[in-house]
């Protein structure tokens, strides 16, 4: 199956469009995964920072409060939809792999768990150092293995066993978990001084129906695929994703531990 980097993009702006304001609910669960990209940032009152692949702007909205009013925190994302979510934030939509920023803009870059979803990732990590002052500071988090990410495994394991492959190929979100994967690529693109770091993040289910919309609230293209199959084909999938979570079945429903790698790096 070919890869169509456009058709890849068309997918993910329409699912995060049309996820609007449940992404943002979902996305609440991962606080100690937003505060701890923060706090590796290493921000300082005055700063300017891009927040890349935004969404609903909440990692800008944290870096705009640590900065304070004498500094500048920008979302960017290639969702319009998300964005329409944080209307009280700097914000442009805009492509990753093509901003919209001078040479040398922002003393910080963040991208919270979006690295993966680039279609080229060197081209928006080489738009990352473009952008970035010459001592500024790219922090990033991106999912680790997948055998360390039951929250997100999971689900993608229950479509795998009840649907066939994918007529748009997607690149595995996965596909950054080796943190020495993620060292070359990132010193592939003229990074240096580069700083991996696992963290745990911890989120708890009510019941597989919960889990199953957790999911969809927060999967982007993937989520845009599912609304396309049958009702029956998408009542089935919710249905049987219980399989998958019973390793992880706790007494009040289930509880995924899963594993993210926070990385910080300047430009060479």
């Amino acid at each position: 199956m070919s890869f169509d980097g456009k058709q890849f993009k068309r997918l993910e702006r329409a699912g995060y469009d049309r996820l609007g304001s449940r992404y943002l609910a979902a996305a609440g669960a991962r606080g100690e995964l937003a505060a701890a990209l923060l706090a590796a940032a290493r921000l300082a009152t005055g700063q300017r920072v891009l927040d890349l692949a935004s969404g609903p702007g909440l990692l800008a909205r944290g870096a705009g409060d640590a900065i304070g009013g004498g500094g500048l925190a920008i979302a960017s994302d290639i969702s319009a939809g998300q964005l329409a979510c944080c209307p009280d934030l700097p914000r442009v939509a805009a492509d990753g792999e093509a901003l919209p920023f001078a040479a040398a803009s922002f003393e910080r870059v963040l991208c919270g768990l979006g690295l993966m979803l680039f279609p080229d990732d060197q081209a928006a990590l080489r738009e990352v150092r473009r952008v970035l002052k010459p001592d500024g500071l790219l922090a990033l988090s991106v999912w680790g293995r997948a055998c360390e990410v039951p929250l997100v495994e999971a689900a993608l394991a229950c479509m795998r066993r009840l649907l066939p492959p994918p007529k748009v190929a997607r690149p595995s979100i996965f596909r950054f978990g080796d943190p020495d994967e993620l060292q070359r690529r990132l010193a592939s693109a003229d990074f240096c001084e580069i700083v991996i770091r696992p963290v745990r993040v911890t989120v708890e289910f009510a019941d597989a129906a919960a889990y199953w919309q957790g999911f969809l609230d927060l999967a982007g293209g993937a989520a845009e695929s599912l609304s396309r199959l049958p009702a029956e084909k998408q009542q089935a999938l919710a249905a049987a994703v219980g399989d998958e979570l019973a390793p992880h079945a706790v007494a009040n429903g289930y509880r995924l531990d899963s594993t993210v790698l926070i990385a910080t790096a300047g430009p060479v």
